[in-house]
């Protein structure tokens, strides 16, 4: 089985959806989007196979989404991928890819809906936040 996560180590959303694949006994396919960013095609591959509008998967914070004008509501999709292109760090993260489907896994809990495999432990985030009990199962 194939998972792959768009990867960004300094983002601790990405550490713990990271994390929860691991916890699901998988290995994933990384890729540090920042370092190797997807092509164009690529891009419009993984939106598309999210069924989300271009842009749902911008992203604001520590970007340089207000100084290129993205906040314009008339931005067009090809001028947001555009910048993404030429600015990986607009990309959100994590998109996971899994055989159940692709998403962008915000809140980090979103990966365990990915997941063809049960998680095996416990789980908690970063922050202490318990996502997952002792048999597995998520904590609602």
């Amino acid at each position: 089985m194939t998972i792959t996560i768009y990867h960004n180590p300094a983002c601790g959303t990405s550490r713990n959806v990271l994390a929860m694949i691991r916890n699901s006994g998988e290995e994933p396919r990384i890729i540090e989007y920042l370092k190797m960013p997807p092509s164009r095609a690529e891009l419009v591959d993984l939106i598309g196979r999210m069924g989300v509008p271009v842009r749902a998967i911008l992203r604001e914070k520590g970007t340089p989404f207000h100084e290129l004008g993205l906040d314009n509501p008339a931005a067009t999709d090809d001028a947001l991928i555009d910048a993404m292109m030429a600015h990986p760090i607009l990309i959100n993260r994590p998109i996971v890819v899994t055989p159940l489907g692709a998403a962008l896994c915000r809140p980090s809990e979103r990966v365990l809906d990915l997941l063809p495999a049960p998680q095996t432990g416990a789980f908690a985030k970063e922050d202490g936040e318990k996502v997952v009990d002792e048999a597995g199962k998520r904590i609602v």
